[in-house]
């Protein structure tokens, strides 16, 4: 059982907005049990440890075409309070094994932009790095800037790009360790800095990283 939250670049612990939708991928050798057939042998989830309040997702998975051992389970997840959470799901296959997984995520309202986990790698890196941050807008289009420069202050490589996905994590800038003639920079330490935008709000923030 691997768990997401809107799609699947979320990563557990992650950050997102106050109603996301839970995504799951199930395969087992044997088939995925989604009759029910036996007492408590349904798909289910469990927020917050709430064993009183047990949502029953069997109608929510769908098998993959011409395939019984694997699918995939969608559910819109109501609307959750600020804060950290924990979800838990069980479920079983045919010949009555269980397995369950547990997916630890942070809710920030989407009213304000948030963004967290900004980082790139590989770092330190040689032919390339992917730049990445985790914000509370899923499917919002964010303008992104961002500058690199040398230790001495001097700007050698500048982006700007409008990104945007169906969850809360970005992973779509990368950059070849080239400066803007494309000439491959020399080994050593940079500085980037990122700002995003959205709407009114701004995001701005600088990390370092390592090419070698």
């Amino acid at each position: 059982i691997r768990l997401y939250l809107n799609d699947e670049q979320f990563l557990n612990r992650g950050l997102t907005n106050e109603n996301p939708v839970l995504l799951a991928k199930l395969f087992d050798s044997s088939g995925i049990n989604t009759s029910g057939n036996g007492i408590g042998h349904d798909i289910t989830a469990v927020i917050d440890g709430n064993e009183s309040n047990i949502v029953v997702l069997n109608d929510y998975y769908t098998a993959e075409r011409d395939n019984y051992r694997k699918g995939t389970l969608r559910y819109q997840l109501p609307a959750l309070t600020e804060g950290k959470h924990r979800l838990k799901l069980k479920a079983w296959d045919v010949a009555d094994n269980s397995g369950e997984a547990t997916l630890d995520f942070t809710v920030v309202k989407q009213e304000k932009l948030k963004i967290t986990n900004l980082r790139n790698y590989p770092n330190p890196f040689t032919n390339s790095t992917t730049f990445s941050f985790e914000h509370n807008q899923p499917g919002a289009a964010l303008s992104v800037e961002m500058g690199i420069y040398q230790s001495t202050g001097r700007l050698v490589k500048r982006f700007r790009q409008m990104v945007g996905t169906a969850g809360t994590r970005n992973c779509q800038l990368t950059w070849d360790g080239t400066d803007e003639q494309g000439r491959k920079l020399e080994k050593g330490v940079y500085i980037y800095r990122i700002v995003i935008i959205l709407g009114n709000e701004r995001f701005e923030e600088a990390r370092q990283l390592i090419l070698f």
